[in-house]
């Protein structure tokens, strides 16, 4: 069974940071690409962040220089540094596993930044 669970989620007031984490199990497949996907109240989801199976990196223009993505082969697992987060960063983050087969997506984890 496939499970993406996300963990680092929180309140933090602006100009703050948080790391994300997504620990991946259960995919048989290959990774293609993992990545952060947000959405805000009332919004669609919003792509945030791309690291690729070779180690490339991309982001969305909203957070780029701010955000990193990175990921720990070993542990199977992704990461998402927050840096100087704003008030429009407020959304459930998803973490999201792109295989030859198909897309997998966690629940998501819940980040408010509110002074």
């Amino acid at each position: 069974q496939v499970q993406l669970v996300e963990s680092g989620g929180g309140l933090v007031q602006p100009g703050g940071s948080l790391r994300l984490s997504c620990a991946a199990s259960g995919i048989g497949d290959s990774i293609n690409a993992m990545g952060w996907h947000r959405q805000a109240p009332g919004k669609g989801r919003e792509w945030v962040a791309t690291i690729t199976s070779i180690g490339s990196t991309s982001y969305a223009d909203s957070v780029k220089g701010r955000f990193t993505i990175s990921r720990d082969n070993a542990k199977n697992t992704l990461y998402l540094q927050m840096n100087s987060l704003k008030p429009e960063d407020t959304a459930v983050y998803y973490c999201g596993v792109m295989s030859p087969a198909r897309d997998y997506w966690g629940r998501g984890t819940q980040v408010t930044v509110s002074s």
